[in-house]
This record gives structure tokens, C-alpha cells and sequence, in this order.
């Protein structure tokens, strides 16, 4: 019984280190939607799995739900070019 109730949980889409982009809401137009990092995947809440997630244009992390965050395709395979080079 145990083993079927893991199966139901969701799975995290997005893994540590990926690079992904906040989906713009109410309060952040799209054209400052900007690029984050997965640095770390939180239990799901209302049945969408959690990440924390950081900005290098930030200094804090935040906590996000997975429908609130859209793939970035990469040239280097998931690591996100330094801005600042």
C-alpha cells in the first residue's frame, strides 16, 4: 500500500542546477521575466511539486511551484552563459 502512494506523488520536472525562467505574473511583466537556477526541489504543495530557486541578479532565493516555471533551452547543455564575461 505504501509503495502505491509513492507512485501518486508528483514528480519534479526540473533538476538541481537547471537553468529555468519564472513565468511572468500580475506583478512582473514578461520582459522582465528573468533566468533562475534550481538549487533545490521541496515537497509539493497543492499537488505541483516545489523548487527553490535563485537569481544571480538577486542575493536571496525563492520558492516556487512547478506550473510557475518554464523550461530554458541552453546552449551548454543546462549551465546558463555568465552575463557579467
Amino acid at each position: 500500500m505504501m509503495d502505491q502512494d509513492r507512485q501518486k506523488l508528483p514528480v519534479h520536472r526540473f533538476a538541481i542546477g537547471q537553468t529555468v525562467r519564472l513565468q511572468s505574473s500580475f506583478d512582473m511583466a514578461l520582459r522582465t521575466a528573468e533566468l533562475y537556477r534550481i538549487t533545490g526541489t521541496l515537497p509539493s504543495r497543492d499537488n505541483s511539486p516545489q523548487y527553490r530557486i535563485r537569481s544571480d541578479q538577486e542575493r536571496h532565493e525563492r520558492v516556487t511551484t512547478e506550473d510557475s516555471l518554464e523550461e530554458v533551452e541552453t546552449p551548454q547543455g543546462g549551465a546558463t552563459p555568465n552575463k557579467g564575461a
